[in-house]
């Protein structure tokens, strides 16, 4: 914070200002969800066929900017520029999924209880949702809520993360066609999101985050008593079988472990290997990491950016030192990169035990700590371990292994033979203290919608079953 309203946005691979950004007030407040209210009204007039033309308009629209959106996102967040381009490219996609598959989601026909009655459940908008989001992904993370909120008929208040409103305020200014007030950003820190949160005007929360601030925000929504959609983090497990190719696989792991310096959330943090090929594998991944280009994010043969701040970097240090202090061995990284900038190297560990932080706590940077271990199902058993279960990946070339994966693992996705692939038209979140609630697929709209059930009988007349009982 800048100490007069204001917060300032850094560039992690400089350290340098980049913007200072105004804080939106509680007055703002105030008229940002007045204005939601109106456009909410306006909104639910809009056929199917009209929303899914403005979210195929508005789909376009980022893709013609997809460079532009790239380059903020990288120079604000540190994420290497290729990959905020694919982010570009993902969003675009969910603005289209959701344009289509709202146009068939009004509701559905259960069968009535008498021959002449109708049911219908209709599903319904909620009102006004609040969307508060993370800095890692800024604009996909975003629209895993914003696209399906509005195309169940909600308005939408989104607040991006302090540390990388700039994209967000691009992304908003580029989508266009929607009432006025349907779709608002606030800017400003944990404060401006408790006050969202807590608004009168503001009929449910959504919210990407840390354990710790997810479960302030869900006490806030039970408080009001209104709906909680909450992704939490995760700190996934990461199994190799002893019948894969361990080339494939250790490149697999360490670049699912160091996509965005390690910096997602199904970023996978507990590496558990048969022993099989578990020296292999160790080497394998040894090499390459040792062989990644870590350096200026912009630049489109960087591999490994900065990571987003000091006290992220901090932690990372912390988790890795007391492994290391603890007995693990350092086998590859472990140290600052570079005279300025959050930088950290890809980092190997060994040795590493169940009471380690770095095995239990969510680590949030590029390390990769590895485990033998005798068998599957001590992996399994290893990996359903924390009160985590966001994700989970395994490698094997078996389909009886990759059955007893998918039924064993407590995670709301299993990635085999393909870490960290998303799907527009499959749920995501959490199990256990992973979260609440799906993002994505048809879940994902459905957490935005009420169902109402409306039974109707044409025929005005008295029933048998009513007063008096006694004929």
């Amino acid at each position: 914070m800048t100490g007069n309203g204001q917060f300032s946005v850094v560039n992690p691979a400089t350290e340098e200002n980049i913007e200072d950004v105004e804080v939106t007030s509680s007055g703002e407040l105030d008229r940002v969800t007045e204005r939601a209210k109106r456009g909410f009204e306006e909104w639910r007039g809009f056929a199917g066929l009209d929303r899914a033309e403005i979210f195929h308009e508005i789909s376009y629209s980022l893709r013609g900017h997809a460079d532009e959106l790239a380059e903020i996102m990288t120079r604000e967040g540190g994420k290497p520029f290729v990959e905020n381009r694919d982010e570009v490219t993902w969003v675009a996609a969910c603005f289209d999924y959701y344009g289509e598959i709202s146009r068939d989601s009004i509701g559905y026909l259960p069968a009535p209880i008498e021959p002449q009655q109708l049911a219908l459940v209709i599903k319904e908008p909620v009102g006004t949702v609040a969307c508060i989001v993370p800095w890692n992904y800024p604009l996909l993370l975003a629209v895993w809520k914003v696209a399906p909120a509005l195309a169940a008929g909600n308005a939408v208040i989104l607040k991006p993360s302090e540390e990388t409103p700039l994209a967000t305020r691009r992304m908003a200014e580029l989508i266009e066609g929607l009432p006025d007030g349907l779709f608002q950003v606030v800017y400003g820190a944990g404060d401006v999101g408790h006050a969202l949160v807590r608004h009168p005007s503001v009929d449910m929360v959504a919210f990407t985050g840390s354990q710790e601030t997810g479960r302030r925000v869900g006490i806030s929504a039970a408080e009001r008593l209104m709906r909680a959609n909450l992704e939490l983090g995760g700190k996934d497990p990461f199994i190799v079988c002893d019948d894969v190719d361990v080339e494939i696989a250790a490149q697999g792991a360490v670049w699912a472990a160091c996509l965005n310096a390690g910096q997602v959330c199904t970023s996978p943090e507990r590496f558990y290997v048969e022993k099989g090929v578990a020296k292999d594998f160790i080497e394998a991944s040894r090499e390459f990491v040792e062989s990644l280009n870590i350096g200026d994010p912009m630049n489109e043969r960087t591999d490994i950016g900065p990571m987003i701040n000091g006290p992220g970097r901090e932690k990372v240090e912390r988790h890795v030192g007391e492994a290391v202090q603890k007995g693990a061995k350092l086998v590859a990284g472990g140290e600052r990169w570079g005279e300025r900038g959050f930088y950290y190297k890809p980092t190997v560990l060994t040795g590493v035990t169940p009471s380690m932080t770095v095995m239990r706590d969510e680590t949030f940077g590029p390390v990769v700590p590895i485990v033998e271990v005798d068998s599957l199902d001590k992996a399994i058993e290893q990996a359903n371990s924390v009160p985590y279960g966001l994700g989970a990946n395994v490698y094997t070339r078996d389909f009886e292994k990759m059955l007893r994966c998918m039924r064993g693992i407590r995670a709301g996705t299993v990635w085999i033979n393909d870490p960290l692939t998303d799907n527009d038209a499959a749920p995501f979140g959490g199990q256990k203290g992973s979260g609440i609630g799906r993002e994505l697929g048809r879940e994902g709209l459905e957490a935005f919608q009420e169902s109402k059930h409306v039974h109707i009988d044409p025929k005005v007349e008295k029933k048998e079953w009513w007063y008096p009982y006694g004929g």
